[in-house]
């Protein structure tokens, strides 16, 4: 019996494994992968949005409850959009710390032009 299952193995094709990311450069390339659909991208600048202007009402105020709201409403605007219109899991689950980065890189590109909310054929940097 073990020959036989030894046997199918061999008849397997190979699974092929994702090379490792090296850099935050490839990272951030991967990430724009994973951010190809355009309401995805709609929800991660209204996350981003509302984020921004809580940690700006904590700052002002001096009160942290804001923080946490700002990190809550741009985590769930985001994960929406994976969940619901990309149909994957979001980076910040195996990368956090260059997932957040990404987030602000994107929002900043979004407003700089390079990565558009309307159609990816406008884009300027592929994804």
């Amino acid at each position: 019996m073990n020959a036989l299952v030894e046997a199918q193995k061999d008849q397997l094709p190979a699974v092929r494994q994702p090379m490792p990311i090296r850099d935050y450069h490839e990272f951030y390339r991967f990430y724009l992968t994973e951010h190809r659909n355009i309401m995805s991208r709609r929800l991660h600048i209204v996350g981003s949005s509302i984020g921004l202007y809580f940690f700006g009402k904590a700052i002002l105020q001096r009160k942290p409850k804001y923080f946490l709201y700002g990190l809550a409403s741009g985590y769930a605007c985001a994960w929406i959009g994976h969940f619901m219109f990309e149909k994957n899991k979001p980076a910040s689950f195996k990368q956090p710390i260059y997932s957040f980065i990404s987030d602000w890189r994107m929002f900043a590109d979004v407003l700089r032009g390079n990565i558009s909310l309307i159609s990816r054929d406008q884009d300027k940097i592929p994804s």
